[in-house]
């Protein structure tokens, strides 16, 4: 069943409050980069030396299989980081994936763009039939044609922003299987709750898409457990609506990496997004989107030395596990700072 717990819309498009002309709207002021910033952050890119900004030695990794998951009780809620913001849970024997990226790049081409810096923990070919995939937005570090392609044949239900079913239609995505959502939309069946909750952040895939479809974050409810997961976003005071509507939570994935001084709208300081943890009300901090690829000028490890430093300072429990490595809900986890022999020593 799906509903929505806002009933004014808008007359325009999609019925949605953020949308407008064609186009959807953060619910604040957020920057746009014209043309002359743009360019000036291409130069960056160009000219700018960075400090080790991928590993120099293979991560650690825990290997997973079909069989070992299937060995994990199906009475709990299990949790694996498959490596960016991927994520593969399995909710009391169903098998959820969260923005599930498989490629070697985050990137249009297969050429060029962001590659990855280990493999992902199991192979796309491995993974079971999937329940439900969870998709934050359209970004190519996010919404991975190839694996969605890949996953679509096994997967039960995929739910996606406002406007991604078009681009799932234009892949040959079997529409009956897609379901779209707008903020504060939820979908409850026997055994879980689901609702789309706003974020700070643009979507596109092109020059010419640019916020054409929705973005957003996922709270999942399953029976005493609630999880919430980020995707991408600027800090706004959206964290604390969303704590007050749904909190509080038990753990949340939260973006803390590929940030900026010259897109701070939209990518959260590790020091924000320990706040961001804090407005959720919630329990178990589980940083994402680091450690994977190279998106921003702070070295690998930054975002996870910085947001462990933030989280003793303001005393938030944080677990920041090795990709593929599985987390139990409500039982105890020896957390270990793996990054840490693996920076560099000059």
């Amino acid at each position: 069943m799906v509903s929505n717990l806002d009933a004014q819309v808008s007359e325009d498009g999609y019925g949605s409050l953020q949308y407008k002309d064609g186009k959807f709207y953060n619910t604040g002021e957020v920057e746009q980069p014209g043309l002359k910033k743009t360019l000036g952050i291409f130069w960056r890119f160009i000219t700018e030396s960075k400090q080790d900004p991928m590993p120099k030695t293979p991560l650690p990794l825990v290997q997973q299989s079909n069989d070992m998951l299937a060995q994990l009780s199906n009475d709990q809620i299990h949790m694996i980081k498959l490596g960016h913001s991927s994520v593969l849970l399995k909710v009391h024997g169903e098998y959820w994936l969260l923005d599930p990226v498989f490629s070697k790049r985050a990137s249009p081409f297969s050429f060029a763009g962001p590659e990855r810096f280990h493999e992902t923990p199991i192979a796309l070919d491995e993974l079971p039939q999937i329940d439900r995939i969870l998709i934050s937005h359209n970004h190519y570090d996010h919404l991975d044609k190839e694996s969605i392609l890949s996953l679509a044949k096994k997967t039960k239900e995929i739910f996606v922003p406002l406007g991604v079913e078009g681009d799932l239609a234009q892949w040959g995505v079997d529409q009956n299987k897609v379901k779209s959502f707008d903020w504060w939309q939820e979908h409850s069946d026997k055994t879980s709750l689901v609702a789309f909750v706003p974020t700070q952040h643009f979507s596109g895939r092109g020059l010419s898409d640019g916020n054409k479809t929705l973005w957003g974050s996922w709270v999942i409810k399953a029976n005493e457990q609630r999880i919430y997961f980020s995707g991408d976003s600027g800090y706004f005071d959206g964290f604390k609506e969303i704590g007050r509507r749904y909190g509080p939570f038990n753990y949340t994935f939260i973006e803390t990496g590929a940030y900026d001084k010259d897109w701070a709208d939209i990518h959260m300081t590790p020091e924000q997004s320990v706040q961001a943890h804090l407005d959720l009300n919630a329990e178990v901090m589980l940083p994402i989107h680091n450690g994977t690829f190279d998106l921003a000028f702070h070295s690998w490890y930054e975002p996870l030395e910085r947001v462990t430093a933030e989280a003793q300072k303001k005393q938030v429990t944080i677990n920041t596990p090795v990709v593929g490595e599985v987390i139990t809900a409500g039982e105890p986890h020896n957390n270990a700072f793996w990054w840490k022999s693996l920076m560099s020593k000059g």
